[in-house]
């Protein structure tokens, strides 16, 4: 190899070695970052309004939030009559409705809000304790058809020789994704299904959702690993 073929050869050389360490060892922050979003822990579907924006400042994120959450407070079902509200994001919190007679509903937009206004409004029905998560709509010392003082209803475990009704509230318990619960009323019975009517659903779920319903052992079993109980006006 000639003198000016040998020069060739390692200017080649250098330039590939520079392109290589440009993008093997010195990776693009465009090309190698991800914006994660992790899906908040609920029991239904999270809608994203917008397109996603580049994770670049604490401004973009608070612009991608709002984008987002546009649509909060969107009636996005009904239920005899009474409305069921978009939240977004799971965690969305719109502040507290009280009634013009001073009774909590609960906080906007969640799942709690949606039950104790559809008592409110389509039954004329007060909660005595009109606070709580959805998981302290169950008490777990009240016997099978014992009367919740806290609530002004009776209370029937998954199981019960009692089958779930319409207007019903659904009840689900505390778990290692949710540790808040979830409550949802009862829109259809049939005789292997429940269908319910939800708020804030979250990942994965709409605003209605049906489960199997099963005669088992002298009870009422809905199929659903982390239903406790419903409540009967």
């Amino acid at each position: 190899m000639n003198k000016a073929k040998l020069i060739s050869f390692f200017i080649s050389f250098a330039i590939a070695g520079t392109v290589l360490y440009k993008f093997v060892y010195t990776p693009n922050p465009e090309l190698f970052s991800f914006d994660i979003e992790w899906p908040s822990f609920d029991f239904g579907k999270e809608e994203v309004v917008g397109k996603k924006k580049k994770k670049s400042s604490s401004k973009s994120k608070v612009k991608s939030n709002v984008k987002s959450n546009s649509n909060v407070g969107k009636v996005v079902d009904n239920f005899n009559g009474v409305n069921i509200y978009y939240n977004g994001r799971v965690k969305n919190v719109q502040g507290r409705n009280v009634t013009s007679d001073g009774y909590n509903l609960g906080l906007k937009y969640q799942c709690v809000e949606f039950v104790k206004r559809y008592y409110y409004e389509y039954y004329n029905h007060k909660m005595p304790d009109s606070y709580g998560h959805a998981k302290d709509f169950f008490e777990h010392n009240l016997y099978d058809g014992g009367y919740s003082k806290k609530r002004d209803l009776y209370q029937y475990r998954n199981g019960s020789e009692i089958k779930p009704r319409v207007g019903d509230i659904l009840i689900f318990g505390a778990a290692s994704f949710n540790k808040y619960g979830h409550v949802a009323i009862i829109s259809k019975v049939t005789s292997n299904s429940v269908t319910i009517a939800q708020q804030n659903p979250g990942i994965g779920n709409k605003s209605r959702q049906t489960f199997a319903l099963e005669q088992s052992n002298g009870g009422w079993w809905i199929r659903h690993s982390h239903i406790v109980g419903w409540l009967h006006k």
